[in-house]
């Protein structure tokens, strides 16, 4: 659907009950967090936990991109789109927010009901014992083990999931789980896995409840998202899609926005009082 106006077109879907919304990578980017679909980004092969766990050199550069991503990652804070929505939760207009998104920056912008469709990176578990730590922590631990591998790759170039790609990391020690030397991982769905039983009963919980799904930032090139979509369909309700580019939900879609999240949704913030 082409509107003459397209936020009062937004505004109308929350007259009769909150909006579920789903956020993808596009709204992330004004944080400083590069699109994996956008315009001008480099096509790459997202990564596959099989891969992770049966390669040992896959391991080594994957935490030295983690550690030299880490202090760029640091500096990363909220947009006007996170803030938002969060102030949409506060005032009754959605009761939460269904994320593909890892960052955690949702819940740093002050929204209360988050559910994190593919985890959260900055929460890192042993595959075999299933002890938890902070990111930080575990980067803290690869610091004491790889003096020296920050300041060599300074200069490198940030992925879309915030870590970096380095060069050579031959001799680049991996830290085990201190407690009874497992494979450390992030606790986020990759390739190869899928959402969490209960995480997705979550997500459909909000859906079921809201008179519209709102796509924010995403192309819907990830099957989590595309089934949300589907039940949205399925209970009749309408879909409106915020992004920067063609999605899969454009045919579907009863309202089309093609722009950047965080000044469209401020603006629907305001025109909503």
């Amino acid at each position: 659907m082409t509107d003459s106006d397209p936020i009062a077109a937004l505004v109308e879907l929350f007259a009769d009950a909150p909006v579920a919304v789903l956020t993808g990578a596009g709204l992330s980017t004004d944080s400083g967090i590069p699109d994996y679909r956008g315009k001008g980004t480099v096509p790459r092969t997202p990564m596959s936990i099989r891969d992770f766990m049966d390669d040992s050199g896959y391991r080594q550069r994957f935490w030295a991109g983690a550690r030299v991503g880490s202090a760029h990652i640091s500096g990363i804070k909220p947009n006007a789109g996170h803030a938002a929505l969060a102030r949409l939760e506060a005032a009754g207009r959605i009761d939460g927010v269904m994320t593909q998104n890892v960052d955690g920056l949702h819940r740093r912008a002050g929204s209360r009901t988050v559910v994190e469709l593919h985890g959260n990176g900055s929460v890192i578990r042993c595959t075999d014992c299933g002890n938890r730590w902070t990111r930080n922590e575990v980067l803290g631990w690869f610091d004491t083990l790889n003096p020296g591998v920050v300041e060599r790759s300074s200069e490198a170039e940030i992925a879309p999931d915030g870590d970096a790609r380095v060069g050579d990391v031959s001799d680049v020690i991996v830290p085990p789980c201190p407690v009874c030397g497992g494979i450390l991982r992030p606790d986020v769905v990759y390739f190869g896995e899928t959402v969490p039983p209960g995480v997705f009963a979550a997500a459909e919980s909000l859906l079921n409840g809201a008179g519209a799904l709102l796509l924010a930032g995403t192309s819907l090139a990830v099957n989590t998202g595309v089934r949300l979509m589907h039940r949205a369909e399925r209970r009749g309700i309408p879909v409106a899609v915020i992004n920067r580019g063609p999605t899969a939900a454009d045919a579907r879609a009863a309202v089309r926005i093609e722009g950047g999240t965080s000044e469209i949704l401020t603006a629907l913030v305001t025109e909503l009082g």
